[in-house]
């Protein structure tokens, strides 16, 4: 049997408690959380980026961007509902069309992506389940395009294009990435404020290390400081 992409909704952001849509899925006779598409969609794309600091000091000649973080992963889809009777029933699960044309699998794909839920005070959040992809994060936004209907305007047909972009819990991305590491080197660029003790604190947790980056940037007035001005953060030995 052809696997179905499937939609599953949560109401926290550790993916431990499913969203309850039973009246819902009562009221439409099909279930809906976790929601299957009807038709596969043909293709999907996923996007990452990476955000860069891009400043420089006054009279340089060129840009250096350095590394600020991980932008959040997207992943896109455009989903087809169809309720002309022309497709093959769909797989046990899925969502079927009705008597109301194409507006219960509407409704069914807005309770789950992208209905305000009240017990969270936001939309919820989202698991994307399809073959190798499992994508956890949230809509970020869900056109429909209606394209086909009946005679009393009862819309047949719609594609739905769908954006989610992923979540990622902060301290699974901290864990990851270790940005603060005092065992990595760090090009940090100065800001307005910017103090060389304040930024050995928020790289080594501790404040008394600036006379050694001083000495590694070569610095004698360390306590002012040009925004702008790169600087390096080497790893420190006895940190602890």
């Amino acid at each position: 049997m052809l696997e179905k992409l499937q939609i599953t909704a949560y109401n926290d952001e550790a993916y431990t408690e499913e969203a309850d849509l039973k009246n819902l899925a009562s009221r439409l006779n099909f279930p809906v959380n976790p929601l299957k598409v009807p038709i596969n969609p043909e293709k999907y794309s996923r996007s990452f980026n990476i955000k860069y600091n891009d400043e420089k000091g006054q009279g340089s000649a060129g840009n250096s961007p350095t590394f600020n973080r991980y932008g959040p992963e997207t992943v896109t889809f455009e989903l087809v509902f169809d309720a002309t009777g022309v497709l093959p029933p769909v797989a046990q699960g899925a969502v079927p069309a009705t008597s109301n044309g194409v507006a219960d699998q509407v409704q069914a794909l807005r309770a789950v992506t992208c209905d305000y839920a009240g017990d969270i005070h936001s939309p919820r959040f989202l698991r994307l389940a399809w073959g190798t992809l499992l994508f956890k994060g949230r809509l970020e936004s869900l056109t429909l395009n209606y394209t086909l209907f009946r005679p009393n305007g009862m819309p047949l047909r719609a594609r739905a294009n769908a954006s989610f972009v992923g979540f990622t819990d902060e301290l699974l991305l901290h864990s990851k990435i270790k940005k603060n590491s005092p065992d990595l080197t760090h090009v940090i660029t100065v800001q307005a404020g910017d103090t060389l003790p304040l930024l050995c604190n928020r790289i080594y947790g501790r404040s008394d290390y600036y006379s050694q980056v001083a000495e590694v940037n070569g610095l004698t007035a360390f306590r002012d400081l040009r925004p702008g001005t790169q600087l390096v953060f080497p790893p420190l030995v006895g940190h602890g």
